[in-house]
């Protein structure tokens, strides 16, 4: 249940996939009590969200991560 009387965090995490479920899961545990801790805002309050991008999405030093 969101409490109404904070604003809230949202976080969003973005990476390459490959990560399991339970990794993902605990990424959300902690992050959500990272923010929490150091904004103050209650953890039902924080919203995460886990975007993963693909390979042909992403580019370092003028090339794409799935052409090297």
């Amino acid at each position: 249940m969101l409490r109404r009387d904070t604003p809230m965090p949202y976080v969003t995490v973005k990476m390459l996939p490959g990560r399991s479920d339970d990794q993902k899961k605990a990424l959300v545990e902690k992050v959500t009590d990272a923010v929490a801790e150091t904004t103050g805002a209650p953890k039902e309050n924080v919203v995460v969200f886990i975007e993963e991008m693909s390979k042909d999405h992403y580019g370092v030093g003028g090339k794409r991560l799935s052409d090297q």
